[in-house]
Order: structure tokens, then sequence, then C-alpha cells
């Protein structure tokens, strides 16, 4: 997390003329206690998040096979970059639990449904923005320890490789794509892969992939391309492949 900071209020030009007054000045460190008492509070909250042991286990797993594809000798690095990506798997896990307890609580006071759906889009437009935000502070990070090539790594590792794979995918099954076409079609898949780090669990990730699958394969068909037909071609030449291995053997 970033460092709390306290803008303002450690310079006296920041304060109001009746704060510096000789006549309120325990009134103004009442108020310099009371502003550090609530970042203490708030620093507390956010590194007190709760994590089960069973949690802590599987994100130990699955942070170190991420690691270990970064080829990293130092021991003090790998640590740090290990304890990043659990850091941000744990609060990742809190966002979204936030707003899971928050959306259910809204439907709990079986509120109209136009007053429901409205508080529910609140929810998931905050959520949305702590997402963001964590992301973008997240990726920050990384760059201070990594370089671009061993962040793309993590970044599949956060998301089962689905980038790489379904862009081999694409250029096997249709290996005429344009340069234009190819551009397009690599950013979508960007796009969706920084949209997936953020998801909670294996089906939502692959439920944005998805979404952006569609996307391309829409503007694939508006092309000219016969998606059935390329990936019925496709897996015939798989096939063909296949067999002409055996017979080799």
């Amino acid at each position: 997390m970033g460092t709390l900071s306290l803008p303002g209020v450690l310079h006296r030009q920041s304060f109001p003329a009746f704060f510096l007054s000789p006549f309120s000045a325990v009134r103004s460190f009442v108020l310099l206690a009371i502003v550090l008492c609530n970042l203490q509070t708030k620093a507390q909250q956010i590194n007190a998040i709760p994590v089960d042991t069973a949690y802590q286990k599987v994100l130990a797993d699955r942070t170190a096979k991420i690691v270990n594809t970064l080829d990293i000798k130092d021991a003090v690095l790998y640590k740090k970059v290990q304890q990043q990506l659990t850091t941000q798997y744990i609060q990742l896990n809190a966002i979204q639990d936030n707003n899971k307890s928050a959306v259910a609580a809204i439907k709990a006071q079986q509120l109209e449904k136009a007053a429901a759906d409205a508080a529910v889009k609140n929810e998931e437009e905050k959520k949305a923005t702590a997402l963001k935000q964590l992301h973008e502070n997240f990726i920050a990070q990384l760059k201070t320890t990594l370089n671009e090539v061993q962040i793309e790594k993590v970044k599949n590792g956060m998301t089962y490789s689905i980038l790489p794979v379904t862009w081999t995918a694409y250029l096997e099954m249709i290996p005429r794509l344009t340069p234009e076409q190819k551009d397009k079609m690599y950013a979508w898949l960007v796009e969706a892969r920084e949209l997936a780090m953020d998801e909670g669990s294996s089906d939502k990730k692959h439920a944005v992939f998805g979404k952006y699958k569609g996307r391309i394969n829409n503007y694939l068909s508006a092309a000219g391309y016969d998606m059935k037909k390329e990936g019925e071609d496709w897996a015939k030449r798989i096939q063909a492949t296949k067999d002409a291995k055996q017979t080799q053997n």
C-alpha cells in the first residue's frame, strides 16, 4: 500500500487563521490529534484484512508458480515479488467480497426494483473504481522490481495464459489475417487480460475473455471470414498433422 501522508496538516500556512492564534492552541492540537488518529485507524484497517490459513496456502502455491516463471536468481527479490502478488490477491479478494456483501444487503432490503437497481449499480461503480486504482498501483509496483517481459509473464500467470493461447489459436486458424486485423485483435485480448486480472475466480476470468472473443469473432465475420468454416478447416489441419505423425512413428 502507498505511504499515508498528511497533506497540509504539518504546514503552518495550510491552517486557517483562527487555528494559529495563541487563544486557540488547544483547538489546533485537538484537530491534529483527531486527524492523526483517523489516519492511523485507516492504516490499521487496510493492513488487517483477515486471511485464513487455507487461503494463505493457496496464495503461496499460486504466487510461487507465477514467480518461478520469471527467472529471478536473487532470493530477496523473489520474496519481494511474491509478496507483491500475494498482497494483490488479498486486496482483490477483499474488494470482491465487500461488493458481494453490499449487494446482498441491498437485495435483503426488498426495495422497489428501480431503487434496488440504482443501489446495485452504485456499488458496482464503486467496485470498478477500487479495482482500477488497485490495478494501477499494482502495475506501478511491479515496474519497480521487474522488466517488461517479466511483467507480461505475471499478467499471463494471473490469467491462466489465456491471452497467448487464444492468440496462437487465432493465428493458426486464420493464417491470412492482415496486419491491421492482427493489431486490433491483439489489442482487444490485452484489454481483456487487464480486466481479467482483477476478477476473483477462474470462471470469471474466462468469462471476460469469452466476451472479447465474441467481439473478435463478430469483427472477423464482418470482415468476410466464415468463422464456422475456418474452425472446421483448422480442425482438419490439426487432425491431418496428428495422422502424419502417427504414420511416421
